[in-house]
């Protein structure tokens, strides 16, 4: 019975001092811990349907998707492509960027870097922030746009801009009038 409590007593004993409460060795546990919230995926195809019917197609050469408890969120570090599809399943529009968020939260994707929006009718909107907000079906921004509309031989230039994501019904917030060389553009969207 001796030998049994000098068991126990050793067994809480290396119990206390196997616990610790250092802040360094805390944090490196949840440092590990949230790292393992972290899926990776290369050459990723995210397909969007409705009713069965594929509406939007998402491709990305790499995709990390951040798993929080609130907070979760699909980055594209390397670039973008989103293809929107018509009621006849053919391709649309386009939006392209060097990188991309997409917040689930608010089932929104906000695109940056060298941004392009265009559709089948060679209309074409540069930008270098766009937010696609997938439950409005609307893509919009607060900074400079420059739409080129090939057929009427037109470029416009404006800050903020709103259209539905088939690209077919367009508002600039404010248009600017004039020519605009086009490294001044660069300058500006930069």
């Amino acid at each position: 019975m001796q030998i049994l409590r000098l068991f126990y007593g050793l067994l809480v004993v290396l119990g206390f001092t196997a616990c610790s409460n250092e802040v360094e060795e805390i944090n490196q546990l949840l440092a590990e811990d949230l790292q393992t919230n972290v899926e990776r995926g290369k050459n990723i195809r995210i397909f969007y349907s409705d009713s069965a019917t594929v509406k939007v197609i998402i491709n990305a050469p790499v995709l990390e998707r951040y798993n929080a408890y609130n907070d979760s969120k699909d980055v594209f570090p390397k670039g973008i492509l989103i293809e929107f599809l018509n009621e006849q399943k053919v391709v649309d529009s386009w939006l392209k960027a060097d990188n991309a968020v997409r917040e689930a939260r608010t089932s929104k994707v906000t695109a940056k870097g060298n941004v392009i929006f265009y559709n089948a009718k060679n209309e074409k909107l540069e930008t270098p922030e766009l937010i696609w907000d997938e439950k409005e079906r609307i893509v919009y921004t607060e900074k400079i746009v420059r739409i080129t509309q090939a057929e009427k031989g037109d470029t416009t230039y404006g800050f903020g801009f709103r259209a539905n994501q088939d690209f077919s019904r367009i508002e600039i917030k404010k248009k600017v009038q004039g020519k605009m060389n086009v490294t001044d553009f660069v300058s500006l969207i930069d």
